[in-house]
């Protein structure tokens, strides 16, 4: 089947700090193709509305697929399969992807038959199967299809092995617009698939069912060697976890004799117990990595479900340094914070080397704190939960709070991408532009049109068409967490 998959959009972080390539879409479009179908992709990050429409009109799909990884997306996904169907009434139209698998039933209840199935869970697996149905019959045969009557009957496959299929890149254009910080242009890479924590703000542990899969370093060494961007980004949740793995994988890479730029994101307590995978990395060529504190004090942390402690943080920092990183924090914007507590964070931030970004608490669907905090929602708008905007009540009024929310970053924006940063790194901007890259340039000067307290505050205030579903507020503790897993957990 001629077949076109569709990334969704950039959300309002990816206007100034990342835009990634969909290695998701990727491999399954590298899966179709490998079962005869003909595959184009579309990154609407890089590409417009008319982009689609022109697609549609000269490759006249039978099949489009759009990979939804991000709540803030479904509006515009909605509103495409329609147009879709309207240009294209023959089409079989689905979507797949993080998110959407667990709402699946409510999104095609809100697609009115513009979507003729979601398929849930990981899609290298089901979506040749799900095409295969398309055309033959038996959609509601596959694996993690939920079908317009907002039927599942079986539930996910996961991958046997995550060697197969490599993404294909091929198929996406324009990709000197992907970035992430000063690694500019830059290719995404999976190592691993999965987690083994359980913080309650996260739903890879429910999305994976607790597994934790790895590719063979040799598939993973060939996939690097094969990738020309000069930097890479390590896409998995908590890199190198297993540090056998990462050596492996760098044995591998230092006998074909690779250098990239690398960045990754992992956790403090990791990066502590396993020093020399890193360090050897560092070798190779990590110079940036990403660490989800979440919190400064132990309380946040404990409610987070980290695991882990403020001392271990710190300690993680330090190490960090004396190997030479350039590090980036997460801290969770609680937004019961009051203005006292936005200027200790202020002052925290620039007491210290790193780069500290701040995202909003929201509770997603999949996550225990859906379970916990959505009752206390005050929108169900889509386009909100982008973990940017508060979902649920603040302490400060609304607009207050994203006067807060923005003064902070603000001055953290100054730090580390103003004036004073830019001539510090005006060594990294030249060789980009001297190679015609200009993301990370362009970045340094589009912090106040992006992020500004009118733009947040006024976004509440647009008219809503989808919602998110009304929350199950039903408990979910230890026994009962079985009922979050997109994919059984494989024991």
């Amino acid at each position: 089947m001629r077949t076109l998959l569709v990334h969704p959009s950039g959300l309002m972080y990816s206007e100034i700090f990342l835009r990634l390539e969909p290695l998701g879409v990727e491999r399954v479009a590298a899966a179709l193709r490998t079962a005869g179908h003909q595959v184009r992709l579309l990154d609407l990050q890089v590409f417009t509305h008319d982009d689609l429409r022109r697609e549609l009109r000269e490759f006249r799909p039978e099949a489009v697929g759009f990979g939804v990884n991000y709540l803030a997306n479904v509006p515009e996904m909605i509103d495409l399969a329609k147009e879709v169907k309207r240009r294209l009434p023959e089409c079989f139209v689905f979507a797949g992807g993080h998110s959407v698998s667990f709402i699946a039933a409510h999104v095609l209840d809100q697609a009115n038959g513009a979507l003729d199935a979601v398929l849930r869970g990981e899609g290298e697996v089901a979506a040749p199967l799900l095409l295969e149905a398309a055309r033959d019959g038996g959609l509601g045969e596959v694996p993690g299809a939920v079908t317009a009557d907002g039927t599942c009957k079986k539930v996910p496959l996961l991958l046997d092995s995550l060697d197969a299929p490599r993404p294909a890149r091929d198929l996406t254009r324009r990709r000197h617009k992907y970035f992430i910080g000063v690694l500019d242009p830059a290719a995404s890479i999976e190592f691993t698939r999965g987690c083994p924590w359980d913080c309650s703000f996260c739903s890879a542990w429910t999305f994976y069912g607790r597994t934790y899969r790895k590719v063979s370093a040799e598939a993973a060494a060939e996939e690097i060697a094969s990738i020309r961007e000069p930097g890479l980004f390590i896409v998995d949740d908590v890199a190198f976890i297993k540090p056998e793995h990462g050596d492996a994988i760098a044995a591998e890479v230092e006998r074909r004799g690779i250098r990239k730029e690398y960045y990754l994101e992992t956790r403090a307590d990791v990066l502590l117990r396993h020093p020399e995978v890193f360090e050897r990395w560092r070798r190779l060529g990590l110079n940036y990595m990403f660490l989800g504190m979440e919190a400064l004090d132990e309380e946040g942390l404990d409610r987070y479900r980290k695991r882990t402690s403020p001392d271990t943080n710190i300690k993680a920092l330090e190490l960090a340094r004396k190997m030479g990183l350039t590090v980036a924090i997460n801290l969770i914007v609680d937004p019961a914070w009051d203005a006292r507590q936005f200027k200790l964070v202020r002052e925290w931030a620039l007491s210290v080397p790193e780069i500290v970004n701040l995202t909003v608490m929201t509770p997603y669907p999949g996550t225990e704190i859906w379970h916990t905090e959505s009752r206390k929602l005050t929108t169900r708008d889509y386009r909100l939960f982008d973990i940017q905007h508060a979902v649920v009540p603040t302490n400060l009024p609304l607009y207050e709070f994203y006067r807060e929310l923005v003064r902070t970053q603000s001055v953290m924006n100054r730090k580390h991408l103003g004036v004073a940063a830019a001539a510090q790194t005006l060594g990294i901007m030249g060789r980009h532009l001297w190679h015609g890259q200009t993301n990370f340039a362009r970045s340094i000067w589009k912090f106040r049109s992006v992020y500004n307290a009118d733009r947040q505050y006024g976004d509440h205030l647009r008219k809503v068409r989808y919602e998110l579903p009304v929350p199950d507020h039903r408990s979910v503790g230890p026994a009962g967490r079985k009922e979050l897993y997109i994919h059984e957990r494989q024991r």
